[in-house]
């Protein structure tokens, strides 16, 4: 009974911020302000993406046969996010959660890797298991774009170790 309560009163709630400020509750309903509110709050709070309008970097992602993508990512994301927005085949099996090493990419430029933040013991145990594990590998889940990065080059090793026995490689969501 008192979650039935809850529920109505949320609804009400809700109904009550579909309604522009200018409005008395009981008029027409507003789409714009609606969706400008709602946009706001997911850009906010639900999306992991950064919105649009933040700095971008430039990224070049090397694959396993030297061909070189240029994409441009928003300061905060990660490169493992990155590249499923961009079609850049960078498995990411775990989705981030630091549970596999499928997400592993090698730095090609020293100075550009000394400028990342030092691993995480989680993340060099999932490293460790790494196919082709190299001085300056990481997990693209854990590097995060921020400005000094700006012309960061990764390479994506040509193999990964995944444990699906079928070789599944499932798509991000």
């Amino acid at each position: 009974m008192f979650f039935s309560r809850f529920c109505k009163l949320g609804v009400h709630a809700i109904g009550n911020l579909e309604k522009s400020a200018t409005l008395t509750v009981r008029t027409s309903y507003a789409p714009k302000a609606h969706n400008q509110y709602l946009g706001s709050v997911r850009n906010k709070f639900f999306c992991s993406t950064a919105p649009q309008d933040k700095e971008t970097i430039n990224v070049i992602f090397c694959d396993k046969d030297g061909e070189e993508t240029h994409i441009k990512v928003p300061v905060g994301m990660s490169m493992l996010e990155a590249a499923h927005e961009n079609d850049i085949e960078l498995e990411g099996a775990c989705e981030g959660s630091l549970a596999c090493s499928t997400c592993h990419v090698i730095v090609m430029d020293v100075d550009q890797y000394n400028k990342l933040s030092e691993p995480t013991d989680e993340e060099n145990d999932m490293l460790d298991l790494a196919f082709g594990l190299s001085e300056t590998s990481r997990l693209g889940c854990q590097i995060i774009a921020k400005p000094e990065l700006d012309g960061l080059r990764l390479a994506i090793p040509a193999a990964t170790r995944n444990f699906a026995v079928d070789g599944f490689k499932p798509k991000p969501h």
